[in-house]
């Protein structure tokens, strides 16, 4: 019985081993086989290559915090050598795999060096003191500069960068935000700053004395400009951020002397990711922009500067200005490398290198007449989030009712800038998560007082840019109701801490560490 079972389950070897060297024959020819090339993918990609480009764009966003630049024309130093039907190709292919619900993003084309984008848009006869970007040695190949850009579902899951507006007085500071906030040019004489004064004596002099705030949107389908003001009607800054992907907030701080303790408080208190150093061409480096480029340098804050008034500046004081500009950023005090921002191409490369390196972009533009505002606005887009952003601790998908504190989180700290008393809400307070994160209802510590202690507290409502939100993260500017206390007891530089982690009242200390940075005195200063 066993013999006829194996004569009927016999396996013929011969024709075994011929499928076999048949099959090992197509797999060795599979295995040996390159992947394909870049250009191939985003040419003629099928679905694997729309499975790569779609893991590839969502590995880049996580690393980058929610955005990331992603240029083409180049594969492993060989040129793809792409015409205008091909760049128009790789768009749609770039868009296909940044519209999967994976990575649920948009593709904004930021630079192409085949198009015409060779002339500056400063004043022409300028001479250029500080550093040209140098084009990269890869022959005639054709680079495209792509933004990728996550939709946020939510406001608390929008993108924010806080910029410091600072330099000396009449430079242009509040000027220049108010051409670009509210998207209308200056006619010469002041009109696009009066909407960013507080008080009455600041229209009059035209001078700031307050920290004031202005937004710039960047909307989620082309990452175009989204502004709370525009020609048809005026929009509340809720209705900016729905719209919005990515907020740059302005803290477009006092120039005067007289306001320098003011200045040092908002670049102190607000934790600027940036500085913007305004200088007027027709001044030069003078009076407080000394002052608050050394303030800058001492917090460790990135450094940007906008030289402005180019329109009524004769070319050689423009000269001046600028090799006085370059001659103080290389001092041994600075120690920075000038970057002459004259084109598109220069600043996708200004604002991949700021950070992490020495660079510092110099822009030049005019308020009159638009000259440099573009490339301004474009690098303020593509401005990548600061090194201690907590966008990298904020939730993939955080729900309302889903609470994300865990033993891996930081400790919340909540330091206060702000006081309101509002009607019919409270006491209101605002200020900047340094670490950890709060949500609607959360039992907080208030403090400490005068007398060193902290009272208890629940958090009844969260604002962000004027936006009702349900929680807020590490390294965003939100706005807190705070129940059961009254206006009295509550001051500038105050903390709140969660209530959890603090089983008993926290304990104030009067001694600390410090380090002291002088940043000018009319004498000598040594140590003892």
């Amino acid at each position: 019985m066993a013999d006829k079972l194996k004569t009927k389950y016999a396996v013929d070897t011969s024709l075994f081993d011929a499928l076999v060297e048949q099959a090992s024959g197509a797999g060795n020819e599979l295995a040996v086989a390159e992947p394909r090339a870049l250009k191939q993918r985003l040419l003629t990609p099928d679905d694997a290559d729309m499975l790569f480009l779609t893991d590839t764009l969502a590995r880049r966003l996580t690393e980058g915090h929610g955005e990331v630049v992603f240029e083409a024309g180049v594969d492993n130093g060989t040129s793809m050598d792409l015409s205008d039907d091909d760049i128009k190709t790789v768009t749609a292919t770039l868009t296909a795999a940044a519209d999967r619900p994976l990575v649920n993003a948009f593709v904004q084309l930021l630079y192409d060096s085949g198009a015409d984008d060779t002339q500056p848009e400063g004043k022409k006869h300028a001479r250029a003191i500080v550093e040209k970007t140098k084009p990269v040695s890869n022959g005639a190949a054709r680079i495209v500069s792509y933004l990728v850009r996550r939709r946020p579902q939510r406001i608390e899951d929008m993108l924010e960068v806080r910029v410091a507006v600072v330099g000396n007085v009449d430079a242009g500071k509040s000027t220049m935000l108010g051409v670009l906030t509210q998207g209308a040019l200056d006619d010469g004489r002041g009109l696009a700053r009066l909407a960013l004064f507080k008080h009455k004596h600041e229209v009059d002099t035209g001078r700031t004395s307050s920290v004031g705030m202005e937004i710039l949107g960047f909307n989620k389908v082309d990452g175009a400009a989204v502004r709370h003001t525009d020609i048809h009607r005026k929009v509340g800054w809720d209705a900016v951020c729905q719209r919005s992907s990515k907020i740059v907030t302005f803290l477009d701080l006092a120039g005067h002397e007289k306001y320098l303790k003011t200045t040092v408080y908002g670049m102190a208190g607000s934790a600027p990711d940036y500085v913007m150093l305004m200088v007027a061409a027709n001044a030069g480096v003078v009076g407080m922009a000394k002052e608050h480029l050394g303030l800058a340098l001492a917090l460790g804050i990135p450094v940007f500067v906008v030289v402005t008034k180019i329109d009524m500046c004769p070319p050689h004081v423009l000269d001046a200005t600028l090799k006085q500009l370059s001659r103080i950023l290389r001092s041994s005090g600075c120690r920075k490398l000038p970057v002459a921002v004259s084109d598109r191409k220069s600043v996708v490369m200004a604002a991949s290198r700021f950070v992490g390196q020495r660079v510092c972009p110099v822009f030049q533009v005019s308020n009159v007449t638009g000259e440099g505002v573009g490339l301004l606005q474009t690098f303020l887009n593509i401005l990548p989030l600061a090194s201690c952003s907590a966008a990298s601790l904020m939730p993939k998908s955080p729900t309302p009712a889903s609470p994300i504190a865990g033993e891996d989180e930081a400790p919340l700290r909540y330091d206060i800038n702000e006081i309101f008393a509002v009607p019919y809400v409270g006491t209101v307070v605002s200020g900047h998560l340094s670490s950890g994160s709060v949500r609607v209802g959360d039992m907080v510590w208030l403090g400490p007082d005068y007398n060193g202690n902290f009272v208890a507290t629940q958090v009844r409502g969260i604002h962000r840019k004027r936006a009702e939100v349900e929680c807020g993260y590490q390294g965003q500017s939100v706005s807190l109701a705070l129940r059961k206390i009254s206006r009295s007891q509550v001051r500038k530089g105050m903390v709140l801490l969660r209530k959890d982690d603090h089983e008993v009242p926290p304990t104030a200390t009067c001694t600390f560490e410090a380090e002291v940075v002088v940043l000018y005195h009319s004498t000598t200063i040594t140590s003892r």
